[in-house]
């Protein structure tokens, strides 16, 4: 892996990692069409451009994120508070992701194909346009209830399919619920924090001590390409959701899809 392929492939992470559109599918893709072969290199070099993404999210949301640190105790115990009960809503909506994650892993990593990337995109993208013409778009994060969290967990352990998007999972989810755009979004990214370091936590484990030491450049690169696109991806795609629909995304999708249909024909 050259230099300037770790920064395109970092800056495809950042971006797609939060846009509804899939990083999954277009980190396949890229690789696939330009024939970019990262041998040794690439799992490495996954596992940081996940912790880019991940700093990237913990850095925009550290308010937040300090205050679910300091709520921890609180949220286990069931003890009363806002910030507490959306400690509870995170750990809660975590779980489906955790177990299929486990029990399926094999499986899905046998979905990463081109043609699966493009299905997903296509039935994500329809699954937007019909939650964007039912949604009340009327809640905020805080009316969420714990059942709503299970299925909004249920939707992000759905994206462990190539080409469905976590964040657009999540996001056409709580569209459904009732909820804001901004506010779907919002839950998707803190969600989205223990969901990150978890893969990244798997995959660096299987690596072991030595796993993160060689491809040093390439490394640094794709890290700080994906978290500074990433940081930039989630203050834009909030300030879009505040006053736009997700149709752009469903659009993009499917012409994405179409095009890579007929590139597999």
């Amino acid at each position: 892996m050259t230099v300037f392929q770790a920064a395109v492939l970092g800056v495809v992470q950042g971006l797609t990692e939060f846009l509804p559109i899939s990083s999954s599918a277009h980190i396949i893709l890229v690789r696939d069409l330009l024939g970019w072969e990262a041998g040794a290199a690439e799992i490495p070099f996954d596992v940081v451009c996940h912790l880019g993404t991940l700093l990237a999210i913990l850095l925009y949301f550290r308010d937040d994120v300090a205050a679910l640190i300091v709520a921890a105790p609180a949220a286990l115990t069931g003890q009363p508070g806002d910030t507490a009960r959306l400690g509870r809503l995170i750990v809660i909506a975590t779980v489906p992701l955790a177990l299929v994650g486990w029990l399926f892993g094999d499986v899905i990593e046998r979905l990463r194909t081109p043609a699966v990337a493009a299905a997903a995109l296509s039935v994500g993208a329809v699954a937007m346009l019909l939650a964007e013409r039912v949604a009340s778009r009327r809640r905020d994060g805080a009316s969420l209830s714990m059942v709503e969290a299970a299925a909004l967990g249920l939707a992000q352990a759905a994206a462990l399919v190539p080409g469905v998007s976590r964040s657009g999972a999540v996001i056409t989810a709580a569209l459904v619920t009732g909820l804001r755009r901004e506010e779907g979004a919002r839950f998707a990214f803190l969600l989205g924090i223990p969901a990150i370091l978890g893969a990244g936590a798997r995959v660096a484990w299987t690596l072991g001590p030595n796993g993160l030491s060689d491809h040093t450049t390439v490394l640094l690169v794709g890290f700080a390409a994906s978290g500074v696109v990433g940081y930039l991806a989630v203050a834009g795609l909030l300030r879009y959701l505040a006053s736009h629909t997700l149709n752009i995304f469903a659009y993009y999708r499917l012409a994405l899809a179409a095009a890579l249909g007929i590139w597999l024909a």
